[in-house]
């Protein structure tokens, strides 16, 4: 289990300030969702938190230490990051796009353990991908490749997941069904962190949430806290809603 903390993170490019002063705490064994309108700095925010970014100022810490000062194959055998609308350019099958999940886990050499096709076997099964297991990358719809890439993000068990809208392209039942699985995943003590426009599918999966806007966090905390019409209306701009019925509960922007 890992705990990942931002303190005072600034991030400038190009004499803009991206991110502002951040500081956040995600614990172990939580799903965290960051919301916020469109430039808000959501991926920015994950790109940092997965030590992709360098901050201008502050730092990110996993259990304490400095992503700095981690080996960059020891970060990538605990961290899992997928970003928003990845593409494969080459034809190669679906299940070996999954198989490159494994990478820092593999020796340099020799073929894949057969311990490690049994993972691959379980990704494809749980993400509804066996029939398309030999089918070239490149040929799948958006839907199809959104599933794959999850599972090639989560086929190595991480202990931190960090993934840039993981639902997007995706039909209900299998958004339904993405959202199910990194519910479990933080139930079993991966440390989830997703960037998240469907703030229905986030009412559903999130323990925590994070609303960023212009670079700031504008609110942190549980999710039925931060999921509410005052700070969804500011967050966003357009007077917003949360509807409770015996179905669960929604969000509804009123203008």
């Amino acid at each position: 289990m890992i705990d990942l903390a931002l303190e005072g993170v600034t991030l400038r490019r190009g004499g803009r300030t991206v991110l502002d002063r951040v500081d956040l705490r995600f614990p172990a064994g939580r799903l965290t969702c960051v919301i916020g309108p469109n430039g808000a700095g959501k991926s920015t925010l994950l790109g940092v938190a997965a030590g992709l970014l360098a901050p201008s100022e502050g730092s990110v810490a996993l259990d304490g230490t400095p992503l700095a000062g981690l080996p960059r194959r020891s970060l990538a055998r605990r961290r899992a990051f997928l970003p928003q609308s990845p593409a494969v350019e080459w034809g190669i099958p679906v299940e070996r796009v999954v198989a490159l999940g494994l990478t820092p886990h593999l020796p340099a050499f020799g073929a894949l353990p057969a311990a490690w096709q049994a993972r691959i076997d379980a990704a494809l099964t749980r993400y509804d991908l066996h029939q398309l297991r030999r089918r070239p990358a490149t040929q799948l719809s958006g839907g199809e490749l959104a599933r794959v890439m999850l599972a090639r993000a989560t086929v190595g068990d991480p202990e931190l997941l960090i993934i840039d809208e993981p639902t997007a392209g995706l039909d209900p039942r299998h958004a339904l069904d993405a959202a199910a699985r990194l519910r479990a995943l933080a139930d079993e003590g991966c440390t989830v962190l997703v960037a998240l426009h469907d703030l229905d599918l986030a009412l559903r999966m999130a323990d925590d949430v994070v609303a960023v806007k212009g670079g700031r966090v504008l609110a942190a905390g549980p999710a039925l806290a931060i999921l509410d019409d005052a700070v969804l209306s500011e967050l966003y701009d357009t007077p917003a809603r949360v509807i409770h019925d015996k179905h669960g509960a929604a969000v509804r922007f009123l203008a």
